[in-house]
């Protein structure tokens, strides 16, 4: 199960475990998105199926996990984003800085949480949460409530390493720097010359979806500069 697999990253990830041989569930509340990464692992002689999700409402993530009917082995978690959309915190209405807070952090942890019990009856699984390099470092943010997300969603993952021992569960966590999705093109095709030798290189986003592989395999937190 890929949630914001619409996509981008997700998009890469869902295509990503397709090739593997697993059955996606492709999770996310952009349908015609969804439906473009279900035509693109079919092609390819994947198996996926959508389930219309709004992470930050907690009957869609019910819903979702329940979508998987017990099977469910893997989940990542990589819906996420409003970092780079005004007004941010303290500008910020609370409803607005909260939502930032409920789509990066509170999704991913009920998501987590409602799916511990069908993994461990399965015989265990991985979660994988897709974090960023903006929860790192003691600097300011421009998006004071993504940075906290983030941060959070990296404690978060860290802080469960207990439920590998107790449910089977690894739960682990990618911590990419600027990775280079559609939206990110655009704004280097947007760039002068100058800004663009200044940002930094970003990451493909084959790069994010081998690293949820591997972690699916190992555990642990891979910092992606």
């Amino acid at each position: 199960m890929v949630t914001g697999a619409a996509a981008g990253t997700g998009r890469a990830i869902a295509l990503r475990l397709a090739a593997e041989g697993a059955t996606v569930v492709v999770a996310d509340v952009d349908a015609a998105g969804a439906r473009e990464t279900l035509e693109r692992i079919g092609t390819r002689g994947g198996r996926a199926r959508f389930v219309r999700t709004d992470m930050t409402r907690d009957d869609d993530v019910a819903a979702m996990i329940a979508a998987a009917g017990g099977a469910l082995r893997v989940l990542v978690n990589n819906a996420g984003g409003g970092g780079h959309v005004p007004p941010h915190f303290p500008d910020a209405t609370a409803a607005q800085w909260g939502a930032t807070l409920a789509l990066n952090l509170r999704g991913a942890m009920l998501a987590t949480q409602l799916a511990l019990a069908p993994m461990r009856a399965a015989g265990g699984g991985a979660v994988v949460n897709i974090a960023s390099s903006a929860g790192l470092g003691s600097g300011q943010y421009a998006s004071p409530e993504y940075a906290a997300a983030k941060a959070g969603l990296i404690r978060f993952s860290t802080s469960l390493a207990g439920l590998r021992e107790r449910m089977g569960v690894r739960v682990t966590c990618v911590v990419p720097d600027w990775i280079l999705t559609e939206r990110a093109q655009q704004e280097l095709a947007a760039m002068t010359p100058e800004q663009r030798a200044a940002a930094p290189e970003p990451i493909p986003v084959e790069t994010i979806a081998d690293a949820v592989v591997a972690l699916i395999a190992t555990g642990g937190v891979l910092y992606l500069p």
